[in-house]
C-alpha cells in the first residue's frame, strides 16, 4: 500500500496541506490565483460526479485546468465502481495529481444519487470504488470523509469505515472532524453545527499509523493547524491539514503556508505582486471569450483586514460583471486600496 499522498514525481510538495474542494468555489480560475499565493499547497477542484463526466459532452469544462496548479487533486462524486474508475482514469489522462471520493458532503442533492456523506453507510461499496480506481490509475486515490452521519455515535463505526479503505489499498484519507445529520440539517448547518471531535481524527491516526491521516473542519489558519501535526491530548500527529472556507474569504493566509508547512523560505509575493501576476491569465480569458468577473470573484479577499479592503469588494462586485470589463477594473480597484493606504500613513505621520 502507498504510504503517502505523494505521487512518483519527486518535484511534487508532500501533502501537509490543502485548499479544500468548495463547490462553485475552487473551480480552475480560483486554484490559479491560490498557487500565486502558495508554491506548495495541494489544490482541490470542485466534486465533480461520475455523471457529468460520462455522460457530458463537455469534458474541457469539468476536467480543464491549467498546469501551474500543480499539484492538484481531481475529486469525484460518485458511488459505482466501474463509473468512478473509469473517471478515475480520465482524470489521471487530463494531469491531475490524484483523485479524491467524495464521502462527505451532506445535501439532499447528492444524496439521492448516492453521493457524498450518505456512503459512509455503505462501507463495502466504498472499499470497492477505491479498489476499483486503484486499479486502473497510477495516481494516489484518497477518501474525504466525516467522522460519521445521523446516529452514528461511536468510534468503531468509523474505524470499520476506514478499516475497509485501508484494505482496498487507499492511499489516505482527509476527514472532517464533524458527522453529518442528513435529515434536518442544511448543508450550511453541518459545517458548523454538528460539534467538531478533533480527538477521533487523530484516534484513527492511532489505529491506523501507516495510514496518512488529515484533519479538516473549524481550522481557521495554517498557524492553528499546526497543532494537529504535534500529538494531540494523547493521540499521535496527524499527517496534513485542509483549510477551506476561512482560505478562500481569506486568501492571502496561504502566504504563510509554504514557510509554516514546508520549510520552504523563499519570499512570497505580496498582495500587490499577486495582483499583478494574475493580469495575463486574465487577459488570456477574455481573449479566449470569458468575462473578467469569473477570475476576479474568487479574488474578493485578497485585500481583507487591509487599508481599502472593503473599498476593493465594493468595487469589484459592482463593476466586474458588466459586459465589456477587463483588468481596468481590477487596476482601479486597486487604486481605491492604495489610496485608503496612503490615506493611513498621512495620518500616521500626523499624530
Amino acid at each position: 500500500m502507498n504510504q503517502s499522498f505523494s505521487t512518483s514525481n519527486s518535484n511534487l510538495s508532500p501533502h501537509r496541506f490543502a485548499v479544500a474542494p468548495m463547490m462553485d468555489w475552487t473551480d480552475r480560475h480560483c486554484r490559479v490565483f491560490h498557487r500565486k499565493i502558495s508554491r506548495q499547497a495541494w489544490l482541490y477542484s470542485e466534486m465533480v460526479t461520475t455523471g457529468a463526466l460520462i455522460y457530458g459532452k463537455n469534458l474541457p469544462r469539468f476536467l480543464g485546468h491549467d498546469e501551474q496548479d500543480s499539484p492538484v487533486v481531481l475529486q469525484l462524486g460518485g458511488s459505482d465502481p466501474a463509473d468512478l474508475a473509469h473517471c478515475a482514469k480520465l482524470g489521471e489522462e487530463w494531469g491531475y495529481n490524484a483523485i479524491n471520493l467524495n464521502v462527505g458532503c451532506p445535501s439532499d442533492r447528492v444524496q439521492n444519487n448516492l453521493i457524498g456523506a450518505c456512503l459512509m453507510a455503505h462501507p463495502k461499496l466504498v472499499a470497492e470504488s477505491v479498489a476499483a480506481m486503484k486499479a486502473v490509475v497510477s495516481i494516489p486515490v484518497t477518501v474525504k470523509c466525516r467522522i460519521g452521519i445521523d446516529d452514528q455515535e461511536d468510534l468503531d463505526s468509523l474505524f470499520e469505515f476506514v478499516r475497509g479503505l485501508v484494505e482496498a489499498q487507499v492511499d489516505g484519507v482527509i476527514i472532517h472532524a464533524r458527522k453529518a445529520w442528513l435529515q434536518g440539517l442544511s448543508p450550511k448547518q453541518n459545517r458548523d453545527v454538528p460539534p467538531l471531535k478533533y480527538d477521533w481524527v487523530h484516534q484513527v491516526k492511532q489505529a491506523f499509523p501507516a495510514l496518512e491521516v488529515m484533519i479538516n473542519g473549524g481550522i481557521a489558519t495554517p498557524q492553528s493547524g499546526l497543532a494537529h501535526l504535534k500529538p494531540y491530548q494523547q493521540w499521535p500527529a496527524v499527517d496534513g491539514v485542509m483549510l477551506g472556507r476561512a482560505v478562500y474569504e481569506q486568501p492571502y493566509l496561504l502566504a504563510e503556508v509554504d514557510a509554516l508547512y514546508y520549510g520552504d523560505e523563499r519570499q512570497v509575493q505580496t498582495r500587490e505582486e499577486v495582483l499583478e501576476s494574475m493580469y495575463p491569465y486574465i487577459e488570456a480569458h477574455l481573449s479566449s471569450g470569458g468575462r473578467v468577473n469569473h477570475i476576479s470573484r474568487h479574488m474578493m479577499g485578497l485585500f481583507h483586514g487591509q487599508p481599502g479592503g472593503r473599498l476593493w469588494r465594493r468595487y469589484l462586485s459592482e463593476n466586474a460583471f458588466k459586459p465589456g470589463s477587463g483588468i481596468e477594473v481590477l487596476q482601479q480597484a486597486y487604486a481605491l486600496v492604495e489610496q485608503a493606504s496612503q490615506n493611513l500613513e498621512g495620518q500616521d505621520a500626523v499624530s
